[in-house]
């Protein structure tokens, strides 16, 4: 019988690269945390740890996996999605790994170090109207998926359950190790909303008196790449809004000076929707007496240093 995963060239599905998926630290955030609330913290899982530099890489295996295993991706095949940067940067590692041709659609306003990033890895890049934002990238994916059926698995990452299942499997019980069961509330950013929607299931399931929190930015224009305005945004299908038990709506500017407060006194050198989720960590925290709250860091900064707006105040 013919092998219908011609992958297989150089790593095995679970060895290798793959293997270090996951298992990021927990950092402590010293400068949320109130030192008069002794009986409260404020931890971080820094997900920049990953292979390739972000959570993204959580949902992009398990996808990839999910796919292998059933046969979708055939020999020639490529695998499409839509992307704001880093879910393609997670899909060329692995596709480049195991030998998939990734191509993508990306805003063209994206960040240039994710789009040299995705260059250097051999992505096929269509880049689309940078007004339309991630909502018009994926508009065009699904229509080249149409057009194309026979050259394109079209992964949906908004409408893929491998994308949820893999933080239910991972990011949830990890946090619950990683706290040895206390954490009291769980804040997460929202774009696909698989880490929010996994995650919360998980907890649902095994401590359900946890708060979820999502983040979403405050307006539909704003320049927290990664996140979605979810009121105005094409709702992604594997979405449930009942999950979050309320959502913080952050402003872009709070989160480029939480970006530089966190990178000057604590030295974590974060990206901006890491910026935003502190930012909605501390709004939480403000709340509490005592308690153990945890948000999510997607991914470090080194993919917006040319952005001289986030940077202006250093």
């Amino acid at each position: 019988m013919q092998d219908l995963i011609p992958t297989i060239k150089r790593i095995k599905l679970d060895e290798g690269m793959p293997s270090l998926v996951g298992n990021t630290p927990l950092l402590p955030l010293v400068t949320l945390s109130d030192r008069h609330k002794t009986n409260l913290q404020v931890f971080a899982k820094a997900e920049w740890f990953n292979p390739s530099g972000s959570v993204k890489d959580r949902p992009a295996w398990g996808i990839i996996q999910s796919a292998l295993h059933q046969g979708k991706i055939l020999p020639g095949m490529h695998l499409l999605d839509s992307t704001s940067g880093n879910m393609g940067i997670a899909y060329a590692t692995f596709g480049s790994a195991l030998g998939i041709p990734i191509t993508l659609a990306l805003p063209s306003n994206a960040s240039p170090e994710r789009i040299k990033i995705l260059e250097a890895l051999g992505a096929e890049l269509v880049l689309t109207d940078p007004l339309e934002g991630s909502d018009g990238a994926l508009r065009v994916a699904q229509q080249m998926a149409e057009e194309y059926p026979e050259k394109y698995y079209y992964a949906n990452q908004y409408d893929n359950p491998a994308n949820w299942q893999a933080h239910y499997r991972t990011t949830g019980p990890e946090i619950m190790e990683q706290t040895d069961g206390q954490v009291t509330h769980i804040v997460l950013g929202m774009g696909t909303t698989g880490t929010l929607t996994g995650v919360s299931r998980y907890f649902y399931e095994h401590k359900p008196e946890v708060e979820v929190i999502g983040i979403q930015p405050d307006s539909p224009f704003n320049g927290l790449e990664g996140l979605k305005h979810l009121p105005t945004a094409i709702p992604p299908a594997i979405y449930d809004p009942s999950l979050p038990d309320r959502i913080i709506e952050i402003n872009t500017e709070e989160a480029y000076d939480m970006v530089r407060c966190l990178a000057r006194e604590e030295g974590y050198f974060i990206g901006i929707s890491s910026g935003a989720a502190a930012v909605a960590a501390r709004y939480v925290a403000q709340e509490l007496e005592e308690g153990v709250v945890v948000t999510l860091f997607p991914d470090a900064g080194f993919k917006y240093l040319s952005d001289k707006e986030l940077w202006k105040g250093s």
